[in-house]
């Protein structure tokens, strides 16, 4: 044990040296090393390392209270804030921060704390009232244009929501309505603010809103508890009298408030309500822009070219109904009609002269001038008579012959 006479004490101590000393005089006290408390468990976190850490409490006072991993391992039971439990475990202090904490060996469930009983009773009355009916839930605009936000203006649940608006739609409109979001003012302040949007809600003028987001960062139980609050849920369920929606952003993803069963849409957190509330991007209606613009090129080429179509149409029909239309009409069957009967004309001229080639061949063939052609004679008496028989041919009658290169004069004898 770290010990120091009165008598020989420093005059000043180090903050390290006192807080060692604290540490030590906790951890040697052998009533403060095994200890059975009971409170209930808010805060709780289970993170990835393995430990626990949580606070018990009761209506007065708290402790911070860790579960080391290898003992987390070993734990049949897992509490949620709200718990009532007993714990056991030693009391000690963590020097580097110089906190004072409860080194916890075991839980076991007692019972669920009096905050959690609450919500379970409220949850219960104002579902039986209907308050959670999803056949009045009314769904988001498709791209809303005005967006109210119900929370605190320092919080960092504000400036999340702010800059992932601004990225994923800037051209946006964010009306605060700002309002305390924990402590014994933020349930007055919630219900102000409500009644204030409902007024804007139910108005006609620019300034209402496409939607609200009733938002707040994570936080225990005790921290989330305005929203579990019976006027805040009827503030809430008076906006359905509205054509607003409203979208609930409170706390963690593993957080549930009435406020989120009153909503019209419940987001696991105020980041998710922004995004639920701005679905169309910046990005998006570039896209849509560009879609448009091609859509747009190729309806203006579709109707220049049915334009076209049409004037060709309309000048095809000017020309056909027109004087110079209808001569080169005429023009054009009568050269079709010429060049038909020119062609008629020489085909029956080609067949006129094989067929008289024909008769000539055949003339020719039985022509006197023919057999002269063979080899054979004509004789005729000086009166031009042809003699065909010896009988008509008298002694010393002048003849004359015909062969096939001229003619002669001849006697008979």
């Amino acid at each position: 044990m770290f010990t120091l006479p009165l008598p020989l004490a420093p005059e000043t101590w180090s903050v390290s040296d006192l807080n060692r000393y604290v540490r030590q005089a906790l951890e040697t006290d052998i009533r403060l090393q095994d200890v059975r408390v009971r409170g209930e468990v808010s805060g709780f976190k289970a993170y990835p390392s393995g430990h626990w850490y949580f606070t018990l409490k009761d209506g007065s006072a708290q402790i911070s209270s860790v579960m080391w991993k290898q003992r987390a391992a070993r734990q049949r039971y897992q509490p949620r804030d709200g718990d009532q439990v007993e714990a056991v475990g030693r009391v000690t202090l963590y020097e580097q921060r110089g906190q004072y904490q409860f080194d916890t060996a075991l839980l076991e469930p007692v019972g669920q704390g009096a905050l959690f009983a609450e919500f379970a009773r409220l949850k219960s009355q104002l579902e039986a009232e209907g308050l959670f009916n999803a056949a009045r839930k009314r769904p988001l605009p498709s791209d809303p244009r005005r967006i109210a936000i119900i929370t605190s203006s320092s919080g960092a649940a504000l400036q999340d929501m702010l800059n992932i608006l601004r990225r994923r739609n800037p051209l946006v409109t964010v009306t605060l309505v700002p309002t305390p979001v924990q402590g014994d003012e933020a349930v007055p302040g919630v219900v102000a603010g409500l009644k204030r949007l409902r007024r804007l809600a139910a108005g006609t003028s620019d300034d209402r809103p496409d939607v609200i987001i009733v938002a707040r960062g994570g936080g225990s139980l005790e921290d989330l508890w305005a929203f579990n609050d019976e006027r805040v849920a009827r503030a809430l369920d008076t906006l359905r009298t509205t054509p607003v929606p409203v979208v609930s952003g409170v706390g963690h993803e593993t957080d549930f408030t009435i406020a989120d069963f009153v909503a019209d849409v419940r987001a696991p957190t105020p980041s998710a309500a922004a995004e639920l509330c701005s679905p169309i991007t910046l990005e998006d209606r570039r896209r849509h822009i560009d879609d448009l613009s091609l859509q747009l090129g190729d309806l203006f080429e579709q109707q220049v070219q049915s334009g076209r179509v049409r004037l060709e149409r309309a000048r095809a029909a000017l020309r056909a109904g027109s004087p110079f239309g209808q001569l080169a009409l005429a023009r054009s069957r009568l050269q079709a009609q010429s060049a038909r009967l020119t062609a008629t004309f020489t085909h029956q001229l080609r067949l006129e002269r094989e067929r008289l080639a024909g008769d000539v061949a055949t003339l020719q063939a039985f022509s006197p001038l023919g057999v002269l052609e063979r080899g054979y004679a004509i004789v005729r008496r000086p009166d031009g008579s042809v003699i065909s028989r010896t009988s008509d041919v008298t002694p010393q009658q002048p003849l004359r012959i015909r062969v096939r290169d001229g003619e002669f004069d001849a006697k008979s004898l």
